[in-house]
Parts: C-alpha cells; sequence; structure tokens
C-alpha cells in the first residue's frame, strides 16, 4: 500500500524542499528515491512567478507531479492520472527563496 503525503514540509531552503518533495513522491508511489530523473519548471501568472511544478519521470513514462503554490505556500501532489493525492503546507525558513522565484 503506498505510503501517505506529510501535511507539513518544513524546508531550510529551496534546495531542501525540493528534496523532500521528490522524497514524497517517491514513498507515495513506492519508488527508490533519486532513482528517476526529476525536473521542475517556474510557473508564471500575467509574468509573475506564482509557484513551481515539480515532475517524478518514473517508470514506463509515468510522470508524477506536484505543484508548489507560493501564494498559499503549499504543495499539491498528483497521481500519474492526475487525480490529487494529497497537500502539504510549506514551512520554509528562507522565505528569500520565494522571491528568487521572480529572477
Amino acid at each position: 500500500m503506498p505510503g501517505t503525503i506529510s501535511t507539513l514540509l518544513q524546508a531550510v531552503d529551496l534546495p531542501d524542499l525540493r528534496k523532500q518533495i521528490q522524497k514524497a513522491l517517491c514513498e507515495f508511489n513506492l519508488l527508490e528515491p533519486g532513482a528517476f530523473p526529476f525536473t521542475e519548471r517556474v510557473l508564471t501568472k500575467q509574468g509573475e512567478a506564482c509557484g513551481i511544478m515539480f515532475c517524478l519521470h518514473g517508470p514506463r513514462s509515468v510522470k508524477l507531479t506536484a505543484i508548489w503554490e507560493t501564494v498559499s505556500n503549499s504543495v499539491l501532489f498528483y497521481d500519474s492520472t492526475g487525480q490529487r493525492q494529497g497537500k502539504a503546507e510549506v514551512d520554509l525558513d528562507n522565505q528569500s527563496d520565494l522571491l528568487a522565484l521572480a529572477s
């Protein structure tokens, strides 16, 4: 049975948050952390950065995604069919990483 996604992600900075999201996607889908490519893309709305989409490229062309929405400071996790699998609040120690998205 797949694991559950934590309701709070505590991170020191953006690289730490990235690592925790990758780990959560792997654990929830019973995959080995670090065994599959992990990509990200900055999301914009009206020219302003508003989040990041993370994608774990698993076996057999499976894509698992997580969206970090910076306005609500939460991460939404999705399975390979696009169904939402969980939501986690983000506690980011270094809030300047939110501003770094805009650059």
